[in-house]
């Protein structure tokens, strides 16, 4: 009990426990006759007793209120949390279907991990009960472990995937239990055109690569020429090449020697083939696929959109065996959707004329030569297995 002076009162405190509660009571009465004030230096204790009294009040009708392990029934020890760590989202999504059979698997977590515990051991791939090898890494700067499959996957079978309690934070957090997902591969689904040692090259020819334009054309990406020589690589400067040039040696050998493997790799596609009618590809839409002309394929009336539909790994193929591709001036290639220049491919019976001022996208792969109007942009890859590729101030750019 205590008491304040207050404008000649004196107000008395109680605080009495009952029943788990604190009541607060207050009374009031006027003093005697012969009381003395409090002294003024008494004034800290007095706020230092109100505080107590509003300490008192505050706690109240909250019996919880000096327990450290209130609101956290599941652990005694107030500096403990539970674990969060979580898979927040996987590509493929769970349940997909029609996945590209050369998909790159993902799973993102809510925090940071210890990239050495991101292995095949902790993120594993299976259809049915079969593993599937392929190369695990980890991206810190969006917390993303990646599963790249050492070849492709099956067409049109159900894959599931797993990342076990095995993946950990710095701190040794882990999942609660394994994180599963399943996803299918479409029945339609192409296989990237493996190039070899082709894949670095922006241009390779056969007997020359030539470039005219007083300003020249800029090559990013290896240029080749095998079986003639350096003599026969003209244009450069006043163009520019970013990268190096193989000409008669042996490294343009293989690169030749991989390009054909390709091209007939690519000319042997039949899976779910699309026959194209009429010829001019202008003003369509292609999703992913194989897409065959028994004449030539152009693209004149209009743009071409190729819309991967949010697959990054989806592929595109356009056969033409025996016969031409031409675009005319102005057009272009568009690729929507997440398509990559990358995941295009030509095949090309005989020659590739691109018109001026085009825009175009994919590597050709042309059985004879590959001619290149002025201005045209490309990224993709030029490459012609018996004859030359002929350049007019362009820019090409190997995806790669």
């Amino acid at each position: 009990m205590r008491d304040f002076r207050i404008a000649g009162l004196i107000v008395l405190l109680s605080v009495v426990p009952a029943c788990g509660e604190r009541l607060v009571e207050f009374a009031t009465s006027t003093p005697d006759a012969g009381a003395v004030d409090a002294p003024s230096n008494s004034a800290d204790a007095n706020t230092a007793d109100a505080n107590t009294v509003d300490a008192d009040i505050a706690d109240a009708g909250n019996p919880d209120a000096g327990n450290p392990d209130a609101g956290n029934p599941d652990t005694g020890n107030p500096d403990v949390t539970p674990s969060l760590l979580t898979v927040v989202s996987t590509n493929p999504m769970p349940n997909a279907t029609g996945v590209s059979i050369n998909k790159v698997i993902t799973a993102t977590f809510s925090s940071p991990m210890n990239a050495s515990t991101i292995t095949d051991a902790s993120f594993i791939v299976r259809q049915g009960l079969i593993g599937v090898a392929g190369v695990v890494d980890y991206d810190a700067l969006t917390n993303t472990a990646r599963f790249k499959p050492n070849a492709p996957l099956d067409v049109g079978k159900v894959y599931e995937a797993t990342i076990t309690t095995g993946a950990a934070t710095p701190s040794g957090t882990t999942l609660a239990m394994d994180h599963k997902w399943s996803f299918t591969t479409g029945a339609c689904s192409l296989p990237k055109i493996d190039l070899g040692s082709a894949s670095s090259y922006a241009i390779l020819a056969f007997s020359a690569v030539s470039s005219t334009g007083a300003v020249g054309t800029i090559v990013n990406g290896d240029i080749g020429l095998f079986p003639k020589t350096a003599t026969d690589f003209t244009g450069f400067p006043p163009g520019i090449h970013v990268g190096t040039l193989n000409a008669a040696n042996t490294a343009a050998e293989l690169a030749m020697g991989d390009l054909t493997k390709a091209y007939n790799k690519a000319a042997l596609l039949s899976l779910c083939a699309i026959t194209v009618t009429p010829q001019d590809l202008g003003g369509t839409t292609k999703t992913p696929g194989l897409y065959r002309s028994d004449s030539s394929l152009e693209i004149t009336t209009g743009d071409l959109t190729l819309d991967a539909q949010g697959d990054a790994d989806a592929v595109f193929v356009f056969q033409m065996p025996s016969s031409t591709l031409t675009v005319a001036n102005d057009r272009k290639v568009i690729l929507s959707g997440n398509a990559k220049a990358e995941n295009v491919y030509w095949q090309v019976g005989s020659s590739a004329t691109l018109g001026t001022d085009v825009v175009f996208h994919g590597t050709i792969l042309a059985d004879v030569s590959i001619t290149v109007g002025t201005r045209t942009k490309v990224d993709g890859r030029l490459l012609a297995r018996t004859a030359a590729v002929t350049l007019d101030t362009n820019a090409v750019t190997s995806p790669r």
